[in-house]
């Protein structure tokens, strides 16, 4: 993580963007964010709480979660999305905040935004919010001890398979496909070909 918040430094960083989940039930008590960076990389953080809470008070965590990681990486434009509506609508002021377990989260969040020069929060359709539904099962998976962290997961989305470059790189100069075409053709099996080369074939 430190290494790519040093190679982001000289980046423009006003497109970022992080989406938050968090849930509380039998399961546990688990928050997720995920970041995105402005060349559409998604950087992904799970954290299960061990304290008992709300699903609202989970929600908080969530947010202040993303938060926090946004301000490690310096940013100072930041859209904020999740799929809670109250947690949203009264961090935009909108709803009024009477629930004594929500206030200093109210107040902690509201202090986090002082690092940007510029934060919305918007609310989205549960469906939307798939990858930090999916940290949340992964969260439920395993037991951390206190003040235990997993290492750094990175999620990619390859649009081609890892071998493409080396399917035509044969030793011998021939393409992958020559002892196939000449078992065809000529019934033959390579010289060097063991049995079990053979009922591959």
């Amino acid at each position: 993580m430190t290494l790519l918040k040093e190679e982001m430094e000289d980046e423009d960083r006003d497109k970022w963007i992080v989406w938050f989940d968090g849930a509380s039930n039998v399961l546990g008590h688990r928050v997720r964010a995920i970041l995105v960076t402005p060349d559409d990389q998604c950087i992904p953080f799970t954290t299960s709480l061990g304290f008992d809470c709300t699903n609202n008070m989970a929600g908080y965590e969530a947010c202040a979660l993303g938060n926090q990681a946004e301000i490690d990486f310096k940013v100072k434009v930041l859209k904020v999305y999740g799929d809670s509506a109250l947690v949203i609508h009264k961090l935009r002021r909108e709803w009024e905040t009477r629930d004594h377990k929500l206030i200093p989260y109210q107040a902690y969040i509201k202090k986090l935004t002082k690092f940007f020069d510029d934060v919305s929060f918007h609310h989205i359709p549960r469906e939307e919010n798939q990858m930090v539904d999916a940290l949340a099962s992964l969260a439920s998976m395993f037991q951390l001890t206190p003040h235990e962290d997993l290492s750094y997961i990175e999620f990619r989305c390859r649009g081609k398979p890892a071998h493409c470059y080396l399917i035509e790189e044969e030793q011998d100069g021939k393409p992958w496909y020559f002892d196939i075409k000449q078992y065809i053709e000529d019934k033959e099996y390579p010289w060097e070909a063991s049995n079990n080369d053979k009922r591959t074939l």
